[in-house]
């Protein structure tokens, strides 16, 4: 069947025969004439469709058509006398491709709650909110791809299944093909993975940096773009099980390169979502957010803030705030105090950087201070990190002493300290998650509403 799709429909197109295939979204039946209203999925816009009381089999028509009925409408573009819309579709033929029984189709209100649309995870698509926030996900994954691609970088395929555990916290699920019933055990009582699949223990990767090294020490500047595994028990509108993470590599580079790739990185995929999704950007301003274009448009105009760890707790200590997690020098930042540097203090991105070696993970590179590591974190409005990363530790001695002091196996960071051995340079990246450049682009509340299936504690449906 050869269609064309709403998006591509232009003013040339006016006098055309063509066919158009989609969803009915609304019906309006009027004495010898109908308007239909069909989305197509790829743009935001319905077409509106003129259904006269002349084309074949109208009133049989009329009673199988419901909203959420798919059709292929062949017919002539015209321009349309409506304020509403620059053309429609005059029907000369409707071909139903598929029912839908209007008595119990969950999508017949217009509006639903967002907690209400995760229950029926396979059909939200269909929503305005969620047509557009998967529209806007995409532009920023292409947009993603475009920028390190113009910058020189290698797409590289980390593996999904490691054997390390990237961040050192040990929140990994583990995979095995063990009998959970029986597992082999050793005399001292512990599962024996020798006779495991890999012969080891192996997880879904927290990150596929370690990887990404391996492969920056040899081909300079790469990238992967994939998804990434968290087991934590975290309930909260921050937070996945499984989410998609963006991750460079840059080779013969300290952490002043890596803060100006990640700044442009942000300023490069928010302006391709506000020049390629207007019309989505315009709803989530009207529905969602107001004044997000603007948030965005300042974002993207002006410089992100510098400033270390030890000026920001400062900050937060002299802001006359009660925040809910006591601020003192050495403590993990949350939520609460990122979005306060950012939301209030700076009112816009802040870079906040050399935090405390003992709070951040192994791999990073250790300051003249020995107290604090080349660490930086992208901290934004109404999410609080967006982005995280480091120059990393390319020093042997200091690597091998870093592995122990976490309690980590060197045996199991063989290759990762060979790196040292052979050829080490100074070397820097970090991981931006793509939900949360989602939920900062959209204005959307919670994490688990900007990916298609999300994955959460004790949810894992569709």
């Amino acid at each position: 069947m050869k269609r064309r799709k709403i998006r591509s429909l232009q003013a040339t197109d006016i006098g055309s025969t063509l066919t158009i295939c989609g969803w009915v979204r609304t019906l309006r039946t009027q004495k010898n004439f109908s308007f239909l209203e069909i989305n197509d999925g790829s743009t935001f816009s319905n077409l509106q469709v003129i259904l006269e009381e002349t084309i074949p089999s109208y009133a049989e028509l009329l009673e199988k058509l419901s909203t959420g009925a798919s059709l292929a409408i062949h017919g002539e573009l015209v321009a349309s006398p409506g304020q509403k819309q620059k053309w429609e579709l005059k029907a000369a033929s409707v071909e139903i491709l598929g029912t839908c029984l209007a008595e119990d189709y969950p999508l017949q209100k217009k509006r639903h709650s967002f907690e209400f649309l995760r229950t029926i995870a396979h059909l939200r698509p269909r929503t305005n909110t969620q047509g557009a926030v998967m529209r806007v996900r995409n532009a920023l994954s292409y947009a993603t791809h475009r920028f390190f691609q113009e910058r020189g970088f290698l797409y590289i395929h980390t593996p999904i299944i490691t054997a390390s555990d990237c961040e050192g916290g040990g929140e990994q699920f583990l995979v095995t093909t063990l009998d959970l019933n029986k597992p082999p055990r050793h005399s001292d009582g512990t599962v024996d993975f020798t006779k495991d699949f890999f012969s080891k223990p192996a997880y879904l990767t927290v990150s596929g940096q370690l990887n990404l090294e391996t492969v920056a020490c040899a081909l300079s500047d790469v990238y992967t773009f994939g998804p990434t595994f968290r087991a934590e028990n975290s309930n909260t509108s921050r937070h996945l099980a499984e989410f998609w993470m963006i991750e460079p590599e840059l080779a013969f580079a300290d952490l002043k390169d890596n803060m100006e790739c990640a700044e442009s990185y942000l300023k490069y995929a928010i302006r391709a979502v506000l020049n390629e999704c207007p019309e989505e950007m315009q709803f989530f301003d009207a529905f969602i957010e107001k004044g997000i274009i603007e948030r965005l448009q300042h974002v993207v105009e002006t410089p992100f803030v510098h400033l270390t760890y030890t000026e920001g707790v400062e900050i937060l200590k002299k802001s006359g705030r009660t925040f809910q997690f006591p601020v003192e020098w050495g403590i993990d930042l949350q939520s609460e105090h990122e979005r306060y540097l950012s939301e209030e203090h700076c009112q816009k991105p802040v870079i906040l950087t050399d935090y405390p070696a003992q709070i951040k993970a192994f791999y990073m590179r250790a300051n003249p201070d020995e107290k604090t590591v080349a660490a930086m974190d992208i901290l934004v409005p109404k999410i609080g990190e967006i982005i995280g990363g480091s120059q990393r530790e390319e020093r042997l001695d200091r690597l091998e002493k870093k592995i122990i002091e976490f309690g980590l196996k060197p045996e199991d960071y063989w290759w990762y300290t060979q790196l040292r051995k052979y050829g080490t340079v100074p070397h820097a990246g970090f991981g931006a998650g793509l939900e949360r450049l989602v939920l900062f682009c959209t204005g959307m509340e919670n994490i688990r509403d900007v990916i298609p299936f999300p994955r959460f504690p004790g949810h894992a449906e569709f």
